[in-house]
C-alpha cells in the first residue's frame, strides 16, 4: 500500500464527530470525516461528489502536541428579522500538532498528494475559520504500512513544546529523555474476534448539505517511541516570505520638452 503523511498545525483546530443545537465539540483529534473532506476539498469535489473511494481509505493519526481545548461562543441576526438566534458554544483545540495518515491505491494517493500541493479549495483544520499553519504535506508519497509509517515520522511538535517539556523535567532534577511517547488513533475494522477500543461516526458516506451522512468507525488506540532529537524532526521549507512579490521597475525621470522657438522673419 502506499501511504500519504499531512501535518496538522494551526493556532485553532476543531474536529467534531457529534453536533446538538447549540453545542458544538471537538474531538481531541483529527476525525476521519474531516480529513477526507480535505483531501476532497484540495481535489475540488463537490459537497454532493461521490466519496466511496476516499472513505475507503486507510486512516490514522498520532497525536505530537495535545493543545488545549477552548470554549468560544457565537451568536447571529436573522437578515430579515434581525431576531436574534439562539447563543451557541464552539469548542476548539489551540496550539495542537497531529501527524494523519491515509493509506490505500498508489495512483489514489499520488493524486491526492499532487491536489495538496495545487488545491482547488483552500484546506482548513476542520472548519474554514481554521487555516492551517505550516504545510499540510510532510513528504511524496510512499511505500509500506500505516502504522510503521506513523511510529517511524519524526516528532512534529512546535519548538516552545520541546522546550516546556525539556524544562519540566529539569525543574524536577531529571534529564530529558531521548524519546517521547505520543498516542496513536488507528482504523480498526470488524472482524473475528477484533474489538475495537472506541467507536466514532465519522465514517464519511455523503457531505450533501442537503443530507449528511456518516457512518461508524472503530478506532484502535495504541502508542508510539518516537526520537526527540532536534536533528530527527522534518525539514521546513525555506521562509521568505518577499519571494512572490513582484519587483516594482523604478521610474526613469522625463526630462519636459521646450517647445521650439517660432521664426518671425
Amino acid at each position: 500500500m502506499t501511504v500519504l503523511l499531512l501535518r496538522l498545525a494551526g493556532p485553532l483546530q476543531s474536529w467534531g464527530s457529534a453536533a446538538r443545537f447549540t453545542r458544538r465539540t471537538t474531538e481531541s483529534a483529527p476525525t476521519k470525516s474531516g480529513v477526507i473532506g480535505l483531501l476532497a476539498a484540495a481535489q475540488g469535489r463537490r459537497r454532493d461528489a461521490d466519496l466511496t473511494d476516499l472513505s475507503a481509505l486507510e486512516f490514522g493519526v498520532r497525536i505530537d502536541q495535545p493543545g488545549t481545548r477552548l470554549r468560544d461562543f457565537q451568536t447571529a441576526h436573522h437578515s430579515g428579522t434581525l431576531k436574534a438566534m439562539p447563543l451557541s458554544e464552539r469548542f476548539y483545540l489551540a496550539d495542537a500538532v497531529f501527524v494523519a495518515g491515509v493509506s490505500g491505491e498508489a495512483g489514489l494517493v499520488q493524486r491526492l498528494y499532487e491536489a495538496l500541493l495545487e488545491p482547488v479549495f483552500l484546506p482548513y483544520l476542520g472548519r474554514r475559520s481554521c487555516p492551517p499553519s505550516q504545510p499540510v504535506t510532510i513528504a511524496e508519497p510512499l511505500d509500506g504500512e500505516l502504522e510503521q509509517s506513523l511510529r517511524e515520522t519524526p516528532w512534529e511538535a512546535s519548538g516552545w513544546y520541546r522546550n516546556h517539556r525539556d524544562a519540566s523535567f529539569r525543574r524536577r532534577g531529571q534529564s530529558p529523555p531521548a524519546d517521547v511517547r505520543l498516542d496513536l488513533l488507528l482504523d480498526s475494522p470488524p472482524g473475528p474476534g477484533r474489538l475495537p477500543d472506541l467507536t466514532l461516526r465519522d465514517l464519511p458516506v455523503s457531505f450533501d448539505p442537503r443530507h449528511r451522512r456518516y457512518g461508524l468507525r472503530g478506532v484502535r488506540t495504541t502508542e508510539a517511541r518516537v526520537p526527540t532529537a532536534a536533528g530527527a524532526r522534518s525539514a521546513r521549507p525555506p521562509h521568505e516570505p518577499t519571494s512572490l512579490l513582484t519587483p516594482v521597475l523604478p521610474v526613469t525621470p522625463t526630462t519636459p520638452t521646450t517647445p521650439a522657438a517660432t521664426r518671425t522673419d
